[in-house]
């Protein structure tokens, strides 16, 4: 993981002046570059990044959070820190900027119980709107529960897709999708998957893609009883924030660490996570998902861009 994720920082640093920021949405601006690929052989270990520690529990959580199907922020925090929402006031998540900037701009509900994100990953996961000109009506997809029957029963399909970007939905997000779409292919047994972001912040943002589609490719080769094969991540515009060039520098300095084992509870059941039956208290992702042998330096910090 750090290796390649180390020479990709070099890439964009070399790829780029320092005194020729890229203007962006966010008014931060970037150094970027446009199409790059990594493969990683999750047979090989968890590609957990070490040079700085990954926020694990938000990765797990998140993931969660879109298998249910919730577009719900306040969820995500009761996935996140274990209690129910009335007791969670204070606390934040990864998508609380976004819940606080973008969905109030756009008029959503917003506040300690609920904060309504739009129509995002969740529900384009577990309900893809689309109008059938066949039928004349809109249909809705389970996209999860399609996939999982595909990889079971029609393994060598050229169709085993997920998609999040549905661009009739887009001006309703508080954010649009940035991992767009994800192709799953088996072969001798093996589950692989290729995900194609279209935007990634490589300094925050990357470390967790890389680490949640790893995590989706061992749950989903678990439920249909196969092993791991490769994950492949396909970047349009990955980019370097200009106020975060000074940490990127501080991981290229630092030594890379064997990568960790991930270990998944018996007791998680992926046919409760679709059906949102876990309680708040239920689920404790600390127990069920565990990075044996994570070694990694401290985390650092850098603002999102928002």
């Amino acid at each position: 993981m750090d290796r390649q994720y180390k020479e990709l920082l070099q890439h964009i640093l070399d790829s780029n002046h320092v005194d020729q920021i890229r203007s962006d949405r966010t008014g931060v601006g970037t150094l970027s570059v446009f199409g790059y690929q990594m493969r990683f052989d999750l047979s090989e270990g968890f590609p957990a990044q070490t040079t700085k520690k990954l926020a694990w529990k938000s990765t797990v959580s998140e993931l969660l959070w879109f298998l249910e199907g919730s577009t719900d922020e306040r969820r995500l925090a009761e996935l996140t820190f274990c209690k129910d929402r009335v007791d969670l006031k204070n606390k934040t998540t990864i998508w609380s900027a976004n819940a606080d900037k973008q969905a109030k701009e756009l008029g959503y509900r917003n506040d300690h119980q609920l904060k309504y994100l739009g129509p995002v990953y969740g529900e384009q996961w577990r309900k893809f709107v689309g109008y059938n000109q066949r039928t004349n009506k809109i249909d809705q997809v389970d996209q999860i529960k399609t996939i999982i029957d595909q990889i079971k029963n029609d393994p060598k399909s050229r169709r085993i897709i997920l998609n999040s970007w549905n661009a009739v939905d887009i001006p309703t997000m508080s954010l649009p999708p940035c991992h767009v779409m994800s192709q799953f292919y088996v072969k001798d047994g093996k589950l692989s998957c290729l995900m194609t972001q279209r935007s990634c912040d490589v300094f925050l943002g990357l470390p967790f893609n890389v680490a949640s589609y790893a995590l989706l490719t061992h749950m989903l080769a678990r439920h249909c009883a196969l092993d791991v094969g490769e994950l492949i991540i396909s970047l349009g515009d990955a980019h370097i924030y200009s106020n975060h060039i000074d940490q990127v520098r501080e991981v290229l300095d630092r030594e890379e660490f064997e990568l960790p084992t991930l270990m998944i509870d018996a007791d998680f059941d992926l046919d409760v996570t679709l059906e949102n039956y876990w309680g708040c208290f239920e689920l404790d992702t600390n127990k069920m998902f565990t990075l044996k042998n994570y070694k990694h330096h401290g985390a650092i910090k850098a603002d999102m861009a928002v």
